[in-house]
């Protein structure tokens, strides 16, 4: 075989296409084969492929092939510019929840007066949340909470890695963190409806955690609980933000006015124009 790199990702691209999956994961999978980023893998376009990375770009395509998402065949996903591991037992974080990030870094700015605030991540999964808000934000005092003591070793491996003091804490949404008040609270449950489940795409349903994607009440039951039990647990000033699926802009809305009646709580879109985060605004 004298394959060059440019002949087996053209080659890795065609077999995708066929077998129905975006040939653009082939360039994905060889850059982590390589050990190299996109214009690095550019460089080497006119080099050969060993027959032992091609052996294992092989075996890797045959399992995106059959569904296994690219970042858990990689065991990583970039997000907010930092490379975080991923395995099946956390969700692959999503560009869309970078905004929430943003849009909360943005209303701590205006909403409080002081820096050395307390955060909380409930159902923190790979940790993206979390960690990103204490690397952007130093002076943070960060806790992150999930109901999966499997993700949470992923979180904490994450927040390990990429040198982030952080407090984790196992158990079901609040009732972690009931012993204190805090700041901002930000989270991004599950919020998938049970009956969307046969239109998704099968890499995510055969793949990622379920407990992780799909909510009871047409996925809304978590927003309920979390307006219901948060205003006894906030600071004034306080800032909720929550990812939301973009059907459920109006409903997790009025759970959120009803329970925080003096708030300013705000939908808020996404780059692509849906509805994809509510920002629960308390003033003191």
């Amino acid at each position: 075989m004298n394959k060059t790199i440019f002949e087996a990702l053209n080659w890795a691209s065609s077999f995708l296409e066929d077998n129905g999956r975006e040939g653009n994961a082939a360039r994905l999978l060889l850059q982590h084969i390589l050990q190299t980023n996109y214009s690095g893998l550019m460089m080497k376009m006119h080099d050969p492929i060993t027959e032992q990375q091609h052996e294992q770009l092989e075996q890797f395509l045959d399992a995106h092939s059959k569904g296994r998402p690219v970042q858990y065949i990689t065991g990583v996903e970039e997000f907010y510019g930092r490379t975080f591991e991923v395995d099946e037992s956390v969700l692959i974080p999503r560009p869309e929840t970078e905004e929430l990030i943003v849009g909360t870094m943005e209303r701590m700015n205006t909403l409080f007066h002081k820096n050395d605030l307390t955060l909380v991540d409930i159902g923190t999964g790979s940790g993206a949340i979390a960690i990103t808000m204490k690397k952007e934000c130093p002076q943070l005092t960060v806790t992150a909470t999930d109901l999966s003591a499997v993700a949470l070793k992923t979180a904490q491996k994450n927040a390990a890695n990429l040198q982030a003091d952080i407090t984790f804490l196992e158990g079901d949404l609040t009732a972690p963190i009931a012993q204190k008040k805090w700041d901002v609270v930000l989270s991004n449950p599950p919020y998938i409806a049970l009956a969307d489940l046969p239109t998704m795409s099968d890499v995510v349903v055969a793949h990622e955690p379920h407990s992780a994607l799909f909510a009871e009440e047409e996925g809304l039951i978590l927003y309920r609980k979390l307006a219901e039990q948060l205003p006894a647990l906030m600071n004034k000033p306080g800032l909720i933000g929550l990812e939301i699926g973009y059907t459920q802009g109006q409903a997790v809305a009025r759970y959120f006015q009803k329970h925080f009646p003096q708030a300013e709580v705000s939908v808020v879109k996404d780059i692509n124009g849906k509805d994809r985060m509510v920002f629960c605004e308390i003033s003191e």
